[in-house]
């Protein structure tokens, strides 16, 4: 039997779901993404490089204090109440018991965090303002968990779609009227609670109902499962935002208003491609991996997820790499061109990155949390000491350059130490030799052709990018099988299954 002909595939049910979750949420994330990516680019202009430097260094500290809120309890709700959905109330009581508890911690610590880095008082108010959210947040947090674990995708999308236009519409308001950075926080606040209420009526209306009486087991259980969750997200999001946080305490707000515009794109690019996938297959891998978790589709599901995350995020990181000038001057004017050269650095921390989220998402489904809290400890370590030294010497570019260092580290801890069956790399390595190959071909396109002009550039190497695709056979037999199924079960995927015609047999 050939090694493909043994390739595990996905029943009929399980390929639909995830592909009708995939495909509500990313609609809901193009529109919500989308909108908030053109706000960002509005706000950056209207507010200048210093102001969003402020803006930047506070969503910062705020960033990493609502991972210590939740307590990572999120993905272990998704993860029980997909198996068990008759314990959906006493999930919904505890973490509402637990997450009060630690927002309150995480509050004082964001405070106490930003007068410990020395930033001045406008930052330390700002900060004080913006992380009443982490109160605001928590009930609709803890309710959109329950609504993606149900697999109510379309419902907790549309509020989140609804949320996200309604808080900018009311921030620019605020900001023609004149109110500031200050106004900007008090939309976020009164949008963030609207959304809570929407959201905890839509579950009531799904049938569930908070338990009467806190299930002190589960409690437990919660607790012990996602300390190490927690932390883990805590230290991922702390080494991700240490380049703000540092910078600000180094270079000044200026610095950091470069180094926000980049991050800004680079947050778009990770939230659309990474976190949109991951979110609608975290209840089908749970589900896979808890009916039998020695089968070799679990492994499967991880090996394809990270090698289509590659194959995605490549051209788009050779394109803002050496686009990075042409694009960033006109997104945010003249004032910002500096963040070109952070772009063009950074834009390969969000390949990494993503692919280090497939890895990740495995291991919180295997329940190694552990292994993932030593490996987000190594990275914000050298994150720290990379910062030190190269933030100094080379301004917000070494910060982006640390963030590469550091998540490339931690790819390659987890690729050495992440098992699961039916996981393996070695008959994958000549595509995978031959995409790195490729990559290296359109880079040198894209250099030749931007020359010309950078739409030559970027439409000439995305072209040779796509012919290269087919030519060296990146794509085996069964990746083809598995997109010609995925696209089938997809929203309009009949629409393209008339031009596109492959002998797989559609009943799964």
């Amino acid at each position: 039997m050939t090694a493909e002909a043994a390739t595990p595939s996905l029943s009929g049910a399980e390929a639909r779901r995830a592909a009708r979750n995939a495909g509500a949420i990313l609609v809901a994330r193009l529109v919500s993404s989308g909108a908030l990516f053109a706000w960002q680019i509005v706000l950056g202009t209207w507010l200048g490089v210093r102001e969003f430097g402020v803006y930047g260094t506070v969503g910062a500290l705020f960033a990493v204090a609502a991972p210590l809120a939740s307590f990572g309890m999120g993905i272990i709700v998704i993860r029980d109440v997909a198996r068990k959905p008759e314990r959906a109330g006493d999930y919904l009581t505890a973490t509402l018991f637990l997450q009060t508890t630690f927002a309150l911690l995480a509050y004082a610590g964001m405070n106490a965090g930003a007068a410990l880095l020395g930033y001045p008082a406008e930052i330390r108010a700002f900060a004080a303002v913006a992380g009443i959210s982490l109160f605001v947040d928590l009930l609709g947090n803890l309710c959109f968990d329950q609504l993606i674990a149900r697999e109510r995708m379309v419902t907790a999308s549309s509020v989140d779609v609804a949320h996200i236009l309604a808080r900018i519409g009311l921030a620019a308001l605020a900001l023609a009227a004149g109110y500031g950075l200050l106004g900007v926080y008090v939309a976020t606040l009164l949008t963030g609670s609207a959304r809570s209420l929407v959201l905890a009526l839509a579950l009531w209306r799904s049938g569930v109902r908070p338990a009467s009486k806190l299930n002190r087991n589960i409690a437990a259980l919660l607790l012990v499962n996602s300390a190490p969750l927690a932390i883990s997200a805590f230290l991922s999001l702390a080494y991700q935002h240490a380049d703000k946080l540092m910078t600000t305490s180094l270079i000044g707000e200026t610095g950091t208003g470069y180094l926000t515009a980049a991050f800004v794109i680079i947050y778009g690019v990770v939230d659309l491609l990474s976190t949109t996938i991951l979110i609608a297959t975290f209840p089908m891998m749970s589900r896979v991996y808890g009916a039998d978790g020695r089968g070799n589709l679990f492994g499967f599901i991880v090996q394809k997820l990270a090698f289509f995350t590659l194959l995605i995020s490549l051209p788009l990181s050779l394109t803002l790499s050496a686009f990075a000038t042409d694009l960033m001057a006109p997104l945010l004017g003249e004032d910002f061109r500096p963040s070109a050269e952070v772009l063009r650095v950074l834009i390969w921390y969000a390949l990494v990155t993503m692919v280090v989220n497939v890895f990740a998402q495995g291991l919180m489904v295997q329940n190694r949390q552990r292994r993932l809290l030593a490996l987000r400890a190594f990275g914000l370590a050298l994150n720290i000491v990379l910062n030190l030294l190269l933030i100094p010497r080379l301004g917000a570019v070494g910060a982006a350059v640390a963030s590469v260092a550091a998540e490339g580290a931690v790819l390659a801890l987890i690729l050495l130490t992440f098992r699961a069956a039916g996981l393996d790399w070695r008959p994958q390595l000549p595509r995978l030799l031959r995409l790195v190959a490729l990559g290296v071909l359109v880079a040198l396109a894209m250099r030749v052709l931007g020359d010309v002009h950078p739409l030559l550039g970027i439409a000439g190497g995305l072209a040779l990018y796509a012919g290269g695709v087919f030519a060296a056979r990146v794509l085996a037999a069964d990746d083809w099988d598995l997109l010609y199924r995925l696209t089938a079960a997809m929203p309009g995927g009949a629409l393209v299954l008339r031009f596109w015609r492959r002998s797989v047999e559609l009943g799964w």
